[in-house]
């Protein structure tokens, strides 16, 4: 059934709102529960289902990680049928800050092994964004893919890595790896500069104990 719009002539602004509101309630309030379900069901989801996963995810995170420190990557990686691995983990919990980290440790677990292929994979599906691990994946990154003779992408990876000049430990590491990598794809005056930050930057640093050797050979004598 039609109905004539009404006239709004002479009416105040709040009265043409009202008036507005009227003809348009079906869909201003369809709109309106629409918004109100959504909000609704973010919270539920994150109260009900992320906030348990997170500890459930946390608490699996803990005995992968204690075999990954004592160097038992094929366990820490998949698990066995008391714990999850990485892994598992990953699959598992997804979504989760554990099962984001799992991504860094499943990498690291395949570049021990020699999967140079599946550890970059995992690698770079870590997002490192505002977490310490940022130059860790770096490096390991570098040490990928200088695995696989990709030195472009090393050299990238390691100079993201030597980006923290006050981290003393592994800052001159991975200069160190930066420097070999540039010496394999002949850019010496870059291999100079990386060796010179260190004995420079770094002068108590264990990789400075024969950066003077490195840096002779390069010609550097002083």
């Amino acid at each position: 059934m039609s109905t004539t719009p009404q006239s709004t002539e002479g009416l105040s602004a709040l009265e043409k709102l009202a008036l507005s509101y009227e003809d348009n309630k079906k869909v201003v309030n369809t709109v309106i529960i629409a918004i109100v379900l959504a909000v609704g069901g973010f919270f539920a989801y994150k109260n009900l289902v992320v906030a348990p996963n997170e500890e459930k995810a946390s608490i699996a995170m803990m005995r992968a990680e204690q075999m990954y420190s004592i160097d038992s990557v094929n366990l820490a990686l998949n698990g066995d049928p008391q714990f999850a691995g990485f892994l598992k983990i990953i699959s598992k919990y997804e979504g989760t800050a554990s099962a984001n980290v799992a991504h860094f440790y499943a990498g690291s677990c395949y570049l021990k092994m020699g999967d140079y292929a599946k550890a970059i994979k995992y690698l770079k599906d870590f997002d490192a964004k505002g977490t310490v691990l940022e130059h860790a994946k770096s490096g390991l990154l570098g040490d990928a893919y200088m695995e696989t003779n990709d030195i472009k992408n090393a050299i990238e990876h390691f100079t993201a890595a030597t980006a923290d000049a006050d981290d003393d430990v592994f800052t001159p590491i991975y200069l160190q790896r930066l420097a070999v990598a540039y010496e394999k794809s002949n850019k010496i005056e870059e291999a100079k500069k990386a060796y010179i930050r260190i004995r420079d930057e770094f002068p108590r640093s264990f990789q400075s104990r024969d950066v003077e050797k490195s840096l002779a050979m390069l010609g550097v004598l002083d």
